[in-house]
């Protein structure tokens, strides 16, 4: 019975998704031409927004637990778990103070009205999963550019999302390369729950109900721990609290 009422909120939910990136990539495009980084920040953030609240239509809600323990301006290394395009959704909105960037894959940067965009333009960075190598200099340059303007990047250590909320093994390449060209980062471990509960029965319908919650965990300063330690300690701090 929920998934067969979820199908006329579920189309009512895409329509306004697909509106509000249609809407917001002009927008995005004036901001950034110009008015620069802060107006075109700002259009990002309003995006993020909006495509939260059309989650309300699923009955869904999303917040996020004490981030508070996010030092202002610093360099951040945001590792997390994943389980699906929503958890990038929040960041972008609930972590926006953090000026959050992302470590996305590659097929991202065409073809999707503002996201691609943004991704493009907003100092995220794109990686070629088959190919490691295009990825060294690109983690570098992200690494680079957190250090020098205090801004936070994203980091998914499994790679793929997982589709069942249980998380896989955190690999350290990309965490370790960002650390070494981020030296006076903070890597801040987050617990992401539910948020695959929206994507139960595949791409459509949207589970009904869930409620996404983002858990921030103590900041480690990268100059003050060992690295495999620091690592080691980051997985177990967002593996504690999935549930699943």
């Amino acid at each position: 019975m929920q998934k067969l009422l979820s199908y006329p909120l579920s189309i009512i939910t895409y329509l306004f998704f697909l509106i509000f990136i249609c809407i917001f990539h002009p927008i995005q495009w004036v901001c950034f031409n110009l008015f620069g980084y802060q107006a075109h920040k700002k259009s990002v953030d309003y995006l993020g927004f909006f495509l939260l609240k059309i989650l309300y239509f699923t009955g869904a809600t999303a917040k996020v637990e004490n981030l508070e323990l996010i030092p202002e301006g610093k360099p951040l290394i945001i590792v997390a778990n994943h389980q699906s395009v929503y958890d990038i959704v929040g960041f972008v909105w609930l972590f926006r103070k953090c000026h959050t960037k992302f470590v996305s894959k590659i097929e991202l940067g065409k073809g999707i009205p503002s996201i691609s965009y943004n991704l493009n333009h907003g100092g995220s960075v794109l990686i070629d999963r088959k190919d490691p190598k295009q990825a060294l200099p690109v983690l570098k340059k992200m690494g680079e550019y957190i250090e020098k303007n205090n801004r936070g990047t994203v980091i998914f250590p499994e790679g793929t999302r997982s589709k069942t909320g249980k998380p896989k093994v955190f690999a350290p390449n990309g965490v370790k390369i960002l650390c070494k060209y981020a030296p006076s980062a903070y890597v801040v471990p987050v617990t992401i729950n539910n948020s695959w509960k929206l994507f139960r029965y595949g791409g459509f319908p949207f589970g009904l109900g869930c409620q996404l919650k983002f858990i921030v965990h103590p900041p480690m300063k990268v100059s003050e721990w060992d690295f495999n330690e620091m690592f080691e300690k980051t997985e177990q701090a967002v593996v504690s609290k999935i549930e699943y």
